[in-house]
């Protein structure tokens, strides 16, 4: 028996950012990415007796500059608290993070969804180190017999980002995240890699009844890595507990890990109660005092964020605000259009492209704008070929599809593939005449006012001249041979 009660869903996420620095946070083992389980540790990283940690002022540096380009306030004084628990991946037992003095907080994004812009709140930025990454014995931690740490990832510096619990869709949680990422890579201060684990979130979900300001019991989803895995993650959340509150069941405070393969999310452990991490000031870390003349040096270096990039292209560019979203929502698409823009200034014709055949051929390869063979100047010089007549436009896909796979100019496939467009008047005029003398009938129908008959006039050129003619050359000059 259902209760009839109609919910609203109340989500918050927690996003883990890696830190794009040459080490980690508080020792000098390589922040790179990879390498062989546990090789790039120290003593500091093992947490053997007698190590202390020496804090990478450049955390700091790429801290405070995120909290300036996401509206937060960024705190004269904050400092380092050691949070204890119990994980195999956490040699020292405790990690060292911010509690009570962040280095961020109150700030704020705006994201569209159906057309609608809505703000959502963050509640804290704060620094701190990440922990080690257990390699599971089978395809999920719920389906293992056994686990095995590797601590290279432990150290590395992190910040997290605490949102306010204002979304209230799957659909606005994805937007949230994929603002961010498209924030964060802008202002240089991650790789944002969620397939590397350099970004990260935990979803928090609950659900309330539509009109109620009280929060409902909530669960924390894990095991997302990916946009589409934290919107399927979150929806199917949503439904289960809805589910449950419509059978009269109550919700459980849990952690959950989201199954990718299955398609649902798992119980992992329960949270009836607010766990007690015992903070406490870190004793070897001395507090951070920030001078407010060198926040306003970084905020001085921001480039153009997402937002006003976006603005630009559609007030002084002329492009649609879909277009404009979809190019700005990735700083390397971003920076392609530009460098294109400035060599071949047509935006509309190069956002066009973009948005056709470049992003199709990507997403067919699976391949990031960076992995792909064209540069900028190879696109701007096929356009320049399209607008100068050398090659229609049909033509001008064959060869951007070539050149997307070999890497070579466009006038070298030009010229391979003798696709150089007929615009010359003269040598079209006497294939235009045959034409005309072997269809009789549809010189008489396009004469007689049937606007389509040259439809056909035209596609019998382009069959001679083996699609090589200028189809508004032949259009314009069977109309003046027709007049006659």
């Amino acid at each position: 028996m259902t209760t009839g009660v109609a919910y609203e869903a109340v989500i918050g996420l927690e996003v883990h950012c890696e830190l794009k620095t040459r080490t980690k946070i508080f020792c000098s083992c390589t922040n790179e990415f990879g390498g062989e389980p546990n090789s790039h540790i120290c003593l500091g990283c093992l947490a053997l007796p007698g190590t202390l940690p020496v804090f990478n002022q450049r955390i700091l540096q790429l801290a405070v500059r995120a909290g300036l380009a996401l509206n937060c306030e960024i705190a004269e004084y904050s400092r380092f608290d050691r949070k204890h628990y119990f994980y195999p991946d956490l040699p020292k037992a405790y990690q060292i993070s911010q509690l009570d003095f962040p280095i961020c907080k109150n700030g704020s994004v705006e994201i569209e969804v159906n057309g609608e812009k809505k703000t959502i709140r963050i509640n804290r930025i704060h620094m701190e180190e990440d922990a080690g990454k257990l390699l599971h014995s089978g395809e999920t931690i719920t389906s293992s017999q056994y686990s095995l740490a590797d601590l290279n990832r432990g150290g590395l510096g992190l910040i997290e980002i605490v949102s306010e619990p204002d979304m209230r869709s799957a659909e606005e949680a994805k937007e949230y995240l994929a603002k961010l990422k498209a924030v964060l890579e802008y202002v240089g201060v991650s790789d944002v890699k969620m397939e590397q684990g350099s970004l990260r979130c935990d979803a928090n979900v609950s659900l309330r009844p539509v009109g109620s300001e009280k929060l409902g019991t909530k669960t924390e989803i894990k095991n997302m890595n990916s946009f589409r895995a934290l919107q399927r993650a979150v929806e199917y959340e949503i439904e289960r507990q809805r589910e449950v509150l419509e059978e009269g069941g109550k919700i459980v405070q849990e952690t959950r890990t989201w199954d990718e393969t299955k398609g649902v999310t798992e119980s992992m452990r329960t949270k009836e109660t607010a766990t007690d991490y015992r903070y406490y000031p870190d004793p070897d870390l001395l507090p951070i005092v920030v001078d407010p003349q060198w926040v306003e040096e970084i905020r001085a270096s921001l480039p153009e964020l997402p937002d006003a990039k976006k603005e630009r292209l559609i007030k002084e560019l002329g492009l649609s605000a879909y277009d404009a979203g979809i190019i700005t929502g990735s700083l390397a698409l971003a920076e392609f259009f530009d460098r294109t823009v400035a060599l071949f200034n047509e935006p509309k014709t190069v956002a066009n492209w973009i948005m056709g055949e470049y992003l199709r051929l990507l997403n067919a390869e699976g391949q990031e704008v960076q992995e792909s063979k064209v540069t900028p100047e190879k696109m701007a010089a096929l356009l320049e070929s399209q607008a100068a007549g050398k090659i229609s436009g049909k033509m001008a896909k064959v060869v951007f599809e070539e050149m997307f796979n070999t890497g070579k100019d466009p006038a070298e496939i030009i010229k391979e593939k003798g696709m150089v467009q007929i615009s010359d008047t003269g040598a079209l005029a006497a294939i235009i005449d045959k034409v005309i003398a072997a269809n009789p009938q549809s010189v008489e129908d396009y004469r007689a006012g049937k606007e389509k008959a040259i439809g056909f006039l035209v596609g019998q050129v382009m069959k001679e001249t083996k699609g090589q003619a200028n189809p508004g050359v032949v259009n314009e000059l069977l109309k003046q041979k027709l007049s006659e």
